[in-house]
């Protein structure tokens, strides 16, 4: 474990533990466990955090069950972001009392994550909170509102912009989905939803939706190589057939940006879009994006990608005991929006 030179906050080296949410194997099988883990256990690192939130994700679902072959060291505790205070640092351009933000890399998967009331991690992988975000706004975007951030910038990059005609958002009321429809709202864009859900068609449109339309449709395998020219872009959180879809009814020269895989990670098309329409799939992945770039998009969240509802919507805030239902609820595909996780309730 890194040592840390302490310049602290209040008096850290009286914490002794911090109260989290594990996942392993034990005598019995595998667990899931709320325990007080010592702090010298957190793992290496040269900042440690009082966290103040951390998001739910299909991630940390996945890395809750035995078969979802995302965790890497056990026991783990989870959760792929947080956010919240600095209370120790080794590093002189990282002091004491800064808010920060923490997502991807190996948080949540071979080091331990944010469902926990404190966290030991690398500064290398934190990002100061900008301003016009708070722990719990931040964590209101979190990784899944990261994954979308990068998904219309990297649209916009290729050519997107407002006034192009209707973008696709797919899985709509997943956390990348939800976060992707503010966003395209407030950058003026004529948002499409996606989504079998209809009793969240009105949420959907209170949050920047134009038009939905259902999931049957944009799911739907076809036997045609090319359909009727739709899409200015596209925002797929989902993969499989519906990825398929988007590929074949993309307008000339238009993009999709790709980054889930509830639907299955592979799917059916043919060269047909790529050469006869020139079309473009994006492929979008938030968990390796260089410290740098990270930082910028997140100045970008905290501005113009920043949507309308972030500050006057409430959040479902639950404690480390409620965790176990709300991971296993995600995984059922039935968690609406974001639900974050106060380690301290």
């Amino acid at each position: 474990m890194t040592k840390i030179n302490s310049q602290s906050a209040g008096d850290p080296s009286k914490i002794s533990s911090s109260r989290a949410f594990t996942v392993g194997k034990t005598d019995s099988g595998w667990a899931r466990r709320v325990v007080d883990m010592p702090i010298d256990q957190l793992g290496d690192g040269d900042t440690l955090i009082k966290v103040a939130y951390s998001g739910i994700n299909f991630k940390d679902g996945l890395a809750s069950t035995e078969t979802g072959r995302i965790a890497r060291i056990d026991p783990l505790i989870g959760g792929v972001d947080l956010a919240g205070t600095v209370v120790e640092s080794s590093n002189a351009n990282l002091k004491v009392g800064t808010s920060v933000i923490g997502h991807g890399y190996d948080i949540g998967v071979s080091h331990h994550g944010g469902f926990s009331q404190f966290a030991r991690l690398q500064s290398s992988w934190l990002v100061p909170m900008p301003a016009g975000l708070d722990s719990r706004t931040a964590m209101m975007i979190g990784t899944a509102g990261f994954t979308a951030a990068l998904s219309i910038d990297a649209l916009e990059k290729a050519g997107l912009k407002p006034g192009s005609g209707p973008v696709l958002v797919t899985g709509a009321t997943g956390g990348v989905g939800s976060v992707a429809v503010g966003m395209l709202a407030v950058r003026g864009y004529e948002v499409v939803a996606s989504t079998g859900k209809p009793e969240n068609v009105e949420w959907l449109k209170q949050i920047g939706a134009s038009e939905i339309i259902d999931r049957a449709e944009t799911s739907a395998e076809s036997p045609k190589p090319l359909e009727r020219e739709r899409w200015a872009g596209g925002v797929d959180c989902v993969g499989g057939a519906t990825l398929a879809y988007i590929l074949r009814t993309l307008r000339y020269g238009c993009s999709v940006a790709a980054s889930g895989l509830t639907g299955g990670s592979g799917f059916s098309t043919t060269v047909m879009p790529f050469i006869l329409r020139g079309v473009n799939l994006l492929g979008i992945d938030s968990v390796q994006t260089p410290i740098e770039p990270r930082k910028a998009m997140w100045q970008r969240i905290a501005t113009d990608l920043k949507p309308t509802w972030l500050e006057t919507r409430s959040a479902e805030i639950i404690s480390l005991d409620d965790l176990g239902a709300q991971l296993d609820k995600i995984l059922a595909g039935k968690m609406r929006g974001r639900v974050l996780v106060d380690p301290h309730l």
